[in-house]
């Protein structure tokens, strides 16, 4: 890989302000969104691909056609624009540390902050390559251009070497991925691939297999809202009856408290007044079983709530969200045997992981395409403390080219 090739082209795309917007009323939810979109359409024309176009909704799909001989079952690859809402994308300066000499890193723009291998002890393995972290005002983005730029260098580098025998590469760029909307708009007919590989993927090597199931409870608080000063025993606070509500989840099930195949309980955003609040839940665990049961355990909490508070509503409305893609991948078995295959060509060796979150993949495969997810290298995502490897983004763009050639000669 070109490797310098590929850290430009990663410091270029985190500077476009691609924060998704929730609840923005349209999509993608944010202008940058399409602005990166364009600037990549360009960069795919340029490589000659085929059936290059950013759609009406802004996802951008190419094609690199096959130049096997034989018939060769397409492969997708997709990643996504956005980056997370919970920090700011905007004016992202990429800090780019060569030769990293093991020690704390002091973030330039911001040194109150300070990347600290007590806390990161992943950094340990890093020593004398090259970092790239945020300069401490604004999260780095490598969730996902990390994914993108793995994308694009590995399909230039499979342009420029036609001597390396592949079949049909797909690719998809969605949006709006951190605010549960990446395939909305994304047609599994349309990428026409009979698996995906999302580029969304922590540290290296891992080929994560399991997501969680996700569903978002939505719970109302509605209470009497009358003047404080002859409120005695008239007025019901929605305020008091929602902390009571958050109060009487149980800690053990919170993200704080759990791990590994744990599932979890997350009051993550409230509002109102004395009148009526609202909070939003999420719900996760790796069985849909135990997230029917977490919705029972929030419909037996409402029901506490309105007794301790006579005459409040308690009302609990939960939609599904994505589930876990094991099932979907156990149809597909070659998308993640490949990959295992692809990882050994190259002399390493994969792990399979599970994620405590979702992707785009975990969708797409409950939609029939089934989608492993790969490492890019990315630590601390949405976080101003987030940094990558430019090495792990060279082992990923690696793999797909690797990846793609083992397709050819086992999916004929």
């Amino acid at each position: 890989m070109n490797l310098d090739r590929l850290l430009e082209r990663f410091c270029r795309y985190v500077k476009v302000d691609t924060t998704a917007v929730p609840n923005a009323g349209r999509y993608p939810s944010s202008a940058g969104q399409r602005e990166l979109g364009a600037l990549l359409v360009d960069e795919l024309d340029d490589l000659e691909l085929e059936d290059v176009e950013q759609d009406a909704h802004g996802l951008v799909w190419a094609t690199l056609p096959s130049n096997a001989r034989h018939q060769v079952d397409a492969i997708a690859l997709c990643a996504h624009f956005d980056t997370s809402p919970e920090t700011t994308g905007k004016n992202v300066r990429p800090t780019v540390w060569k030769n990293y000499d093991g020690g704390d890193l002091t973030l330039p723009g911001n040194k109150s902050l300070v990347l600290r291998v007590a806390d990161n002890p992943a950094m340990k393995e890093y020593v004398g390559k090259t970092l790239v972290t945020t300069d401490g005002t604004t999260l780095l983005g490598a969730d996902d251009k990390a994914g993108i730029a793995v994308i694009m260098e590995a399909i230039a580098y499979l342009v420029e070497h036609p001597e390396l025998v592949h079949g049909p590469v797909r690719v998809c760029f969605t949006c709006d991925e951190e605010i549960g909307h990446g395939v909305d708009h994304l047609d599994p007919k349309k990428l026409a691939a009979v698996c995906c590989y999302t580029l969304d993927g922590s540290g290296h090597d891992l080929i994560d297999v399991e997501t969680f199931s996700a569903d978002l409870a939505v719970v109302t608080v509605r209470g009497i809202n009358i003047h404080p000063s002859i409120a005695k025993g008239r007025m019901v606070n929605a305020i008091r009856a929602a902390a009571r509500f958050v109060e009487l989840l149980p800690k053990e099930m919170s993200p704080e408290t759990t791990d590994g195949r744990d599932g979890f309980l997350h009051p993550y955003h409230l509002e109102g007044g004395v009148a009526e609040t609202r909070m939003h839940i999420l719900l996760r665990d790796f069985t849909d079983a135990k997230l029917v049961e977490q919705e029972q355990l929030l419909h037996r909490v409402a029901a506490q709530v309105e007794k301790e508070y006579p005459q409040s509503q308690v009302d609990v409305q939960v939609a599904p969200q994505y589930r876990n893609m094991a099932g979907g991948l156990a149809k597909e078995p070659r998308a993640v045997a490949y990959a295992e295959l692809a990882h050994k060509n190259l002399g390493r060796t994969a792990e399979r992981t599970i994620i405590r979150g979702g992707t785009d993949g975990s969708r797409l495969t409950e939609l029939g395409v089934p989608t492993p997810n790969l490492s890019t290298g990315e630590q601390n995502p949405h976080s101003p403390l987030e940094w990558c490897c430019l090495e792990d983004l060279g082992a990923a763009a690696e793999l797909l080219v690797e990846l793609a050639q083992v397709w050819a000669k086992e999916g004929r």
